[in-house]
């Protein structure tokens, strides 16, 4: 059944490109049709380091939670998701191979921040995981051409489904949330190549010296921006399995991003994003 239906407008900064309306509908994760394209949209968030996280057992685990998450569909039910929402219990599922594997990968990605390391070390360390303080995992992916305003609805309804769950003496009671996300990075050359290019293209909006990181560092998804900021910590890393890169090598300078945010925040996150992101009407 679908959770609801929104109309979202993709459109572009051209006075020749017209708008183009969408209606994107929300549907619980459907362990019957969603598996490969959930496992797709998984391997896409984790990239190069995907294999890593034993895809097909995470895969399993994100539709074993069938009311809790979101993916986005354009064409009905039985059609294939084009994005999706989820949180895993970090502490519920320490013994599965995928989270097992990902809380070390986590440890490993944030030594180069001892303050981030330091954190996760007391909520998921050998010594946290019978806590009562649980970390939920948050996973969330779209296809490229996804527009964000589909972000906002899918955070919303997990804070709902978290409480229903709550409600229900289920483990969803979480003291902070852990985001996994991606990022590319720009060298300037790369940065003023794509700023001239978006000059005589009609199909993508320029990069612009306000709104460029001075790190040349960005995010895939323009949510992200907000999340960090209500991070108490966060660190962008390489990729374990990433090949070295040529000055000649095509395609993005891919990394990923952690990023820990309290449980207080995560309703002022919710907030922020229905208001920066409205659909256009």
């Amino acid at each position: 059944m679908s959770k609801r239906k929104q109309a979202a407008s993709v459109d572009d900064d051209d006075s020749d490109v017209s708008l183009v309306d969408v209606d994107f509908e929300f549907f619980d994760p459907n362990p019957k049709l969603d598996y490969h394209a959930l496992k797709r949209l998984l391997g896409q968030l984790l990239q190069a380091d995907a294999d890593l996280f034993h895809l097909h057992d995470l895969t399993e685990l994100v539709l074993s939670q069938p009311l809790l998450g979101t993916t986005v569909k354009t064409d009905g039910i039985e059609s294939d998701p084009y994005a999706f929402l989820t949180i895993l219990n970090m502490h519920t599922h320490q013994n599965h191979p995928s989270i097992k594997a990902l809380i070390e990968y986590a440890m490993l990605k944030s030594s180069p921040t001892p303050p981030l390391q330091a954190a996760l070390l007391s909520l998921l360390g050998p010594d946290a995981l019978n806590s009562p303080n649980h970390v939920g995992l948050v996973l969330s992916e779209r296809l490229i051409n996804m527009p964000v305003q589909v972000a906002p609805p899918m955070y919303r309804m997990l804070v709902d489904e978290m409480k229903w769950a709550v409600e229900d003496n289920e483990p969803f009671n979480f003291s902070h949330f852990l985001f996994i996300t991606r990022i590319y990075k720009l060298s300037p050359e790369e940065e003023e190549a794509m700023q001239t290019a978006s000059h005589t293209s009609k199909r993508q909006k320029p990069i612009t010296t306000a709104s460029a990181p001075s790190n040349g560092v960005y995010s895939f998804h323009p949510e992200d921006e907000y999340i960090q900021m209500m991070a108490s910590h966060s660190v962008d890393y390489a990729f374990t399995n990433s090949q070295p890169r040529e000055k000649e090598s095509f395609g993005l300078d891919t990394g990923g991003r952690m990023m820990l945010v309290p449980a207080s925040r995560l309703q002022e996150l919710v907030d922020t994003l229905a208001n920066v992101y409205k659909v256009p009407g």
